[in-house]
This record gives structure tokens, C-alpha cells and sequence, in this order.
């Protein structure tokens, strides 16, 4: 009987947690970049005759797709889009190399290159701090270029720094609960060569809303089913120790 209601809990978390995935992803529809999270119920090894499950670490996410999303034309020349499957370099918080996908970049008042969601983007030597200029364009290949104030007509751009593509080939990634691409144990990525941005556009979620919520109404009905076993054992047991009851 103990078995049967562990079986019933542990299916009741795992729809939980899918259910919390779920809503995440269709939160996040309509964020730049963002690559829909998936949950992974292959994490049960067994060992000796218990099943023991693999924990993940606090800043890791079960499993995510990484299928490219829609492109969206924005003219704006901060705007980039990465193409094929490489990643944009960043710093993350705790000042390690991340890698991201979204491309709405902004220069900060303090003149560092962002992404839209705040995290500095990593050049040839650290991140990117762009000088006052009258106009800026980001190349095919990342490199960075501006028009000083006061530039005469005609004048040839300076370059700034070039931004770093990184390819996740052979590497073991994992996506963070910062939304950015993490290496698994710590290093970072090679420098893709052959990388390419398309500027004046952005990627957008490859969430499809359509099959979230199909997958919600799915989770929800496992759900029922894993609180029906929940219920039946309870019953079974009540029915059990009725069976013992001694007349008086």
C-alpha cells in the first residue's frame, strides 16, 4: 500500500512540475529570444531495486528546445538575430561567459552594450563598451562600428569591438534559470568563425501557444488520474483495516 501512494505523490509532482513548466513557456510567448523549457520524466535510474532519481543542480532547467524561433524585420540597428545555431556571448550575473539568443541590444548610460534583459555582450576582450556616436551598425560577422560626433560627411566608421558568437557543438550545455545558456561544470564555449548575425531583426520565442495549451489540458488530465490513484489507495486502506476490526 505504501507503494502505491508514493507511486500516486511522485506522479503528482512530476504534473506539478510540469504544469509550472507549462505556464513558464506561455509567459514567456512573447520574450525575445526565449527558448520554450521541457520537462523530462527519463530521470529515474534504477539502482539495485529502488528507483533513485538524478537531482538537478539549483540553476539548471530539465531540458529546453532548441529549435530556432520566428525572425521578425525591425530596422532598428541595434537589433540582431543570430542564424544557424550559434550563440551571442554575455555576462552573466555571478560574472562568468553565458550565452543567449536574444538580440535586443541597448548601450547602457554607462556606455556597455545590453541585452534587453540587462546582461552585458561579450567582445574580444570582455564586454562591449561603445564611445558617445552619431550612428552605429553591427556586420554580418558581429564586428561593431560607429560614426563619432561631429563626423564629417562621408567619414569611414570606426570599429568598436567585434561580438563573440559561440558555437555549442560538442560542448555539454544546460539552460539556466536565467534563461541563458550555461556550460555544464563550468569553461566556456569556442568562438564560432563562422558565425553570422542578420541586423535590424530579432528572433522571437519558439513557443508555440497552440501546443502549450494542449499540453496543459494533457498534464491536467494526468493529473486527475495520479489524484484518483491517490484516492483509491485511501480506500483500499480504510477497506483493509475494517477487515481487522475486531467485533465488540
Amino acid at each position: 500500500m505504501d507503494k502505491l501512494v508514493y507511486t500516486a505523490l511522485s506522479g503528482l509532482r512530476s504534473q506539478m512540475a510540469s504544469q509550472s513548466t507549462i505556464a513558464n513557456n506561455i509567459a514567456n510567448a512573447s520574450t525575445t529570444g526565449y527558448r520554450a523549457e521541457r520537462v523530462n520524466f527519463d530521470r529515474l535510474v534504477l539502482q539495485g531495486q529502488t528507483f533513485q532519481s538524478r537531482e538537478l543542480s539549483s540553476e539548471e532547467v530539465n531540458d529546453f528546445d532548441r529549435r530556432a524561433g520566428t525572425l521578425v524585420q525591425t530596422a532598428r540597428p541595434l537589433d540582431v538575430a543570430v542564424a544557424g545555431d550559434s550563440w551571442m556571448a554575455v555576462q552573466a550575473k555571478d560574472g562568468t561567459e553565458a550565452y543567449t539568443r536574444r538580440g535586443d541590444l541597448n548601450v547602457a548610460a554607462s556606455g556597455v552594450l545590453e541585452t534587453g534583459d540587462g546582461f552585458p555582450v561579450m567582445g574580444s576582450g570582455g564586454p562591449i563598451t561603445v564611445p558617445p556616436y552619431q550612428s552605429i551598425a553591427i556586420a554580418a560577422d558581429g564586428t561593431l562600428s560607429i560614426v563619432p560626433p561631429g563626423a564629417q560627411p562621408g567619414q569611414e566608421p570606426q570599429v568598436i569591438d567585434k561580438i563573440k558568437l559561440a558555437s555549442p557543438d560538442g560542448s555539454q550545455t544546460a539552460k539556466g534559470l536565467d534563461n541563458l545558456l550555461h556550460v555544464k561544470g563550468g569553461g566556456v564555449l569556442p568562438e564560432d568563425m563562422d558565425g553570422r548575425v542578420q541586423s535590424g531583426a530579432l528572433e522571437q520565442s519558439n513557443v508555440n501557444l497552440t501546443e502549450a495549451l494542449v499540453d496543459m489540458i494533457q498534464n491536467q488530465r494526468s493529473y486527475e488520474v495520479q489524484a484518483n490513484l491517490l484516492k483509491e489507495a485511501r480506500t483500499m486502506d480504510e477497506s483493509s483495516a475494517s477487515l481487522m476490526r475486531m467485533p465488540a
